[in-house]
C-alpha cells in the first residue's frame, strides 16, 4: 500500500467536487496530431487557438525510454514512506506529497520534481540510484527534442521568422525548464456514489509548453470556453500538449492556456511524466511583434522570473495572468 503521509489514513482532509461535463463536446473531439504528416503545423495552431490542448502521435520518443522510466517511478513510488521522504521535502524540488505549492493546495497526490538543467542527488532515489539518472536523462532529451519540433511547427503554421523564436528559449543552457513526476494512488473510498476526489485540482501550467504522457488510468480533465469540463481518456502511447500561460502571453492571446485537473481513482493509480518547457529566468516574455500587425498589446512586458515569483503567491485556480492584462492594470 501507498501512504502519502503520516497524517493520511482518510481522505476527509482533501477536496471533492460535482462534475460539471460538457454535454454537447464529445473527448474523441479532441484534436489528434501526427507529427509525421505534413498537415502537422496547420493542425497544431488550430488546436491551440480553440483548446490549447492536443494529443501527439508518431512522436519519435521510444516506447524503451517510456517504459523503462515508468517502472523506474513505480519502484520509487512504492517504497517506504520515510525511504521516499530522504528525496523532499520539494523546496522546490525534490519529492513532496499532498501539499501543492506554498499557499495551501492539496492533492491526492505524491511527486517529484526535478530541474533539467541541474545534476539531483539521486542517491536517494532508490536501490539504483545511478540506473535512475540515466533512465530520467534519455527519456528528458527525448522530450525535449520533441517539444523543440512541436514549438517550430507552431511557428511556421503562425508563418514567424525565424523559425526557433519558441523552441530556441528550451534549448537556452539557461532554460528553467522543469519535470515532474505525478503519482496518484488508488483510493478505494472513491466506491462511494458520487465521490470525485480531487488528485491536482485546476489551473493552467505558467510556461511555455508542457508535454504529459500517462499510464492507461483515466483521470485528466480539461475545460472548454465555456466553462464546462471533459475527461480525456488515457493513452500510453501517446502524448498530451498543453500550452503554457507564457505562450498565450508571447502570441496576445491568440493562443489559450488550458485549464486542466486530475481525479483521483478508485481502482487504479496514476502516473504521469510531465515536461515543463520555460525560458530562461531573465528573458522578457511579451507579445511577438511579427503577432502584433497594428494590434494592441493585451499583456504588459514581464519576465519569467517575475511571472514565476508571481505564480509562487497564488493559488492554483487563480487566474494568474490577470495581474499582468493591460485591461486589469487601466
Amino acid at each position: 500500500m501507498v501512504l502519502l503521509s503520516k497524517a493520511t489514513s482518510t481522505t476527509e482532509q482533501y477536496s471533492y467536487i460535482n462534475n460539471c461535463m460538457s454535454t454537447t463536446f464529445s473527448s474523441s473531439s479532441i484534436p489528434i496530431v501526427d507529427l509525421s504528416k505534413p498537415d502537422a503545423k496547420t493542425l497544431i495552431v488550430k488546436a491551440c487557438e480553440e483548446f490549447g490542448f492536443f494529443k501527439v502521435i508518431n512522436h519519435g520518443v521510444p516506447m524503451d525510454a517510456i517504459s523503462q522510466l515508468e517502472t523506474e517511478a513505480f519502484k520509487f513510488f512504492s517504497m517506504p514512506l520515510i525511504e521516499k521522504e530522504k528525496a523532499g521535502p520539494p523546496n522546490p524540488f525534490g519529492y513532496g506529497s499532498k501539499r501543492i505549492g506554498p499557499n495551501g493546495d492539496v492533492g491526492w497526490i505524491e511527486y517529484l520534481l526535478l530541474n533539467t538543467n541541474q545534476e539531483h542527488n539521486f542517491s536517494v532515489f532508490g536501490k539504483n540510484p545511478e540506473k535512475f539518472r540515466c533512465i530520467v536523462k534519455n527519456y528528458m532529451s527525448f522530450v525535449r527534442k520533441m517539444a523543440c519540433e512541436i514549438l517550430e511547427l507552431m511557428a511556421e503554421g503562425l508563418k514567424i521568422q525565424p523559425k526557433n523564436v519558441f523552441s530556441k528559449l528550451l534549448m537556452d543552457k539557461q532554460s528553467d525548464s522543469v519535470f515532474r513526476v505525478n503519482h496518484y494512488p488508488a483510493c478505494p473510498e472513491l466506491a462511494m456514489k458520487g465521490k470525485n476526489l480531487i488528485g491536482f485540482g485546476e489551473h493552467t501550467d505558467p510556461q511555455i509548453i508542457s508535454l504529459l504522457r500517462s499510464n492507461n488510468t483515466s483521470g485528466l480533465q480539461i475545460t472548454l470556453r465555456d466553462g464546462s469540463w471533459i475527461p480525456i481518456p488515457p493513452d500510453h502511447s501517446s502524448f498530451f500538449i498543453n500550452v503554457g500561460d507564457s505562450l498565450q502571453v508571447m502570441t496576445n492571446g491568440r493562443f489559450r492556456s488550458v485549464r486542466h485537473r486530475v481525479l483521483a481513482n478508485g481502482i487504479k493509480s496514476r502516473l504521469s511524466m510531465i515536461y515543463f518547457g520555460g525560458p530562461p529566468l531573465s528573458e522578457k516574455i511579451a507579445p511577438l511583434p511579427s503577432l502584433m500587425k497594428g494590434k494592441e498589446s493585451l499583456y504588459k512586458e514581464f519576465t519569467w522570473f517575475e511571472y514565476k515569483n508571481s505564480t509562487y503567491g497564488s493559488r492554483l485556480a487563480d487566474n494568474r495572468l490577470g495581474h499582468f492584462e493591460r485591461i486589469a492594470a487601466s
